[in-house]
């Protein structure tokens, strides 16, 4: 196992939901090192179960969300915010007290969840991205006061197993989690596809435009990650010679107001998600 598996190194993982975001964090922990044997995955349909056993043949996988429950240490409920309430009746019955439910569903509060799954439960929220798909996902967390510290390790190297993971301590900032990482994939592709379609107006081939877009994000990435204790507006000084082409370019996206535009963009992020979550409580 990975140093960051460890944790997880005598405990057992299930997934209720069976989608993209389930298949990759599973994918994520047995490519670390977690044995597909300690993980259970449950399903309405047998399609992606059935996926998933051909690709990892020692999963456990049923149909019964009681059954994977029953079995694991950590419960993580991938499924969409509006079938939560109808996934966790299967646990009304049970007590979880000992176990850590961790909800992928953007919006549910800890106070919903543990309305339906038993107030003493250990509840962690959290927010992936779709780069976890190829293992290059941000994924925000927050903790409960139930949730023990060898629980926040465990929780933290399960979305490792496929990124980063960050933990934030107060709940309402969740919202804003899903607004910069859990929706901002989408941002930034607008923004290349934005980059690639001007590059072919102004005469690229559209296959060198996207190359060059792909190349530099993924590069101006890597230097923010690479220079941690340098601000990125220094960095962005850095390659931007006063008079030159660079600033040019700076002066319109200023002139045309992009730090606003982007700012008004999360708070309609962070506006739905508070709205989703009162749909998850009705």
């Amino acid at each position: 196992m990975t140093d960051s598996i460890e944790v997880l190194r005598k405990a057992k993982v299930g997934f209720i939901g069976a989608g993209n975001m389930a298949a990759s964090i599973l994918g994520g922990l047995i490519q670390s090192g977690l044995p597909a044997e300690c993980i259970y995955v449950s399903n309405p349909s047998a399609g992606k179960l059935d996926a998933l056993k051909e690709k990892y043949p020692t999963l456990n996988t049923t149909h019964d969300n009681t059954e994977v429950a029953n079995h694991v240490d950590y419960l993580l409920l991938a499924v969409k915010p509006q079938k939560m309430s109808l996934a966790c009746d299967d646990f009304k019955a049970m007590d979880l007290n000992h176990k850590c439910a961790i909800s992928v569903a953007a919006g549910v509060t800890c106070d919903t969840l543990n309305n339906l799954l038993g107030a003493d439960t250990p509840v962690v929220r959290s927010m992936p991205n779709t780069p976890s798909l190829i293992g290059y996902g941000a994924t925000g967390l927050y903790a409960n006061s139930k949730v023990t510290e060898q629980q926040r390790e465990a929780t933290s190297a399960i979305f490792e197993a496929v990124g980063k993971s960050i933990w934030v301590e107060d709940e309402d900032l969740m919202d804003v989690v899903t607004a910069v990482s859990g929706s901002g994939p989408a941002h930034y592709f607008l923004f290349m596809e934005s980059v690639v379609q001007g590059g072919m107006d102004l005469g690229l081939p559209k296959e060198t435009a996207r190359e060059l877009a792909a190349q530099t994000a993924l590069g101006a990435a890597a230097m923010v990650q690479q220079n941690g204790d340098t601000e990125i507006g220094q960095l962005r000084r850095n390659v931007t010679s006063p008079g030159g082409t660079t600033a040019a370019a700076l002066d319109t996206l200023n002139d045309h107001k992009l730090p606003e535009i982007v700012k008004k963009a999360l708070e309609a992020s962070v506006k739905r998600g508070k709205e989703l979550a009162e749909i998850a409580n009705q």
